[in-house]
């Protein structure tokens, strides 16, 4: 069977969603929580959409009685703590509609507080098991969920997932999530929400998603839907992410920022190999950057993958070199009679060419964690189910301490 064969043969899965985007694209809320029979929204955000801006307010303007309550403490990388605290908040006021405002940790977290809401058992036994000697496996959620709207004050990749994943202290690994119930009914790409962002956290969002399309291209045999929707994620991100500290007033930048990040995701849900076929550099670029911004308050998901990415590149073999090669191909890159190793290290320079551009950091050292702390970091990584949910070798940890060694 040739590849035009393999192309031409393939499946698609579509998650229902209601998209607003643009000027005053909050006064639509009303609106779609009564095309679901909603009449009681509790809104969750964190305290700086709360305190310094007025979004929660031109919610509340909208909903008018039906909004009946908000929790404003909804915390950095979604803490166990916090989402415990909005689910006691929430049970009280008997909600039938969540509306998550904020960026990725928010909306994460209101994930979370949906299945808790609506799910019967102890919260440490529906999360993601890891037993010992065997894969991890994700409890299936069967309730169902209350709706969710989410209102995207960043371009996250966080918008219209079914994984969720919470910061726990008291765990050696994040406590892990998977229900598409809790996908959102309806998103919100609002202008004056979405500038109401730092600059600042809106190039970090966008770095993060810039990464996870350009490693998206290198996929073969991608049928008409993947490619197109990869294309078109990493375009429009390849030409927004440069201009947005020149141009932090440019609504019309971070909504196509938050176009990228849901075309990137939407070619996930149609790419039915990509967890069997797993892209060993960017699993574990996303392993350690992840274990990275959880462990430290002050370092953002971009800094961590803009870190790591250029050295992962350049340490870690592709499985496919030919995988290598198209990834060097988007960004560009002349490639005759380039070798693997070459290929590598002109992608990797080429990162780093882009990251200085933008003003991302392109090694450890520049986002001030402790060298000595390193060896935490690599056992850090030891149980993310979307990096590995496999068995580890028993050289994983030592793999990956070398690999923070040469990223510093």
């Amino acid at each position: 069977m040739s590849a035009d064969d393999l192309n031409a043969s393939f499946r698609a899965t579509s998650y229902p969603v209601r998209l607003h985007a643009g000027h005053e694209a909050l006064t639509q809320i009303a609106a779609e929580a009564k095309r679901l029979g909603a009449s009681r929204a509790f809104v969750i955000c964190g305290r700086t959409v709360a305190t310094r801006t007025n979004t929660i307010e031109r919610i509340a303007a909208v909903l008018g009685p039906s909004l009946v309550g908000t929790f404003t403490e909804m915390d950095k990388d979604s803490s166990w703590t916090a989402v415990a605290a909005c689910v006691a908040a929430a049970r009280e006021l008997e909600p039938d509609l969540l509306i998550a405002v904020g960026g990725g940790s928010v909306i994460v977290g209101t994930r979370v507080v949906s299945i808790l809401l609506s799910e019967a058992g102890d919260p440490y036994d529906l999360m993601t098991q890891y037993p010992e000697n065997a894969p991890a496996h994700s409890p299936r959620l069967t309730a169902p969920k209350i709706p969710i709207f989410n209102v995207v004050t960043t371009p996250t990749s966080a918008m219209n997932r079914g994984g969720s994943a919470l910061k726990n202290d008291a765990l050696d690994h994040r406590m892990e999530f998977y229900d598409p119930k809790t996908r959102p009914a309806a998103l919100f790409w609002d202008a004056q929400a979405l500038l109401t962002a730092p600059t600042e956290l809106i190039r970090s969002t966008a770095t993060t998603t810039f990464c996870g399309a350009l490693r998206a291209l290198g996929a073969e045999n991608m049928n008409p839907l993947l490619e197109g929707n990869r294309r078109q994620a990493f375009r429009l991100v390849r030409r927004a992410l440069p201009r947005i500290m020149d141009e932090p007033d440019n609504a019309a930048l971070r909504v196509d920022l938050c176009a990228a990040a849901f075309l990137d995701n939407r070619s996930a849900d149609d790419d039915l190999g990509r967890r069997r076929e797993r892209d060993d550099v960017g699993a574990r670029c996303y392993a350690l950057a992840t274990a990275l911004h959880i462990r430290y308050q002050h370092v953002w998901q971009g800094e961590s993958t803009s870190c790591l990415l250029p050295t992962v590149t350049r340490k870690v073999a592709p499985a496919n070199p030919e995988h290598a090669r198209r990834i060097a191909e988007a960004l560009q890159i002349n490639l005759e009679g380039m070798t693997p190793q070459s290929v590598a290290e002109a992608t990797a320079g080429e990162l780093d060419r882009l990251f200085e551009q933008i003003g991302m950091p392109s090694r450890l050292s520049q986002v001030n964690v402790p060298r000595d702390e390193l060896a935490l970091l690599a056992n850090d990584t030891l149980k993310n189910f979307n990096a590995n949910p496999g068995m580890r070798s028993d050289t994983y940890v030592q793999d990956m301490i070398d690999l923070l060694e040469a990223a510093w």
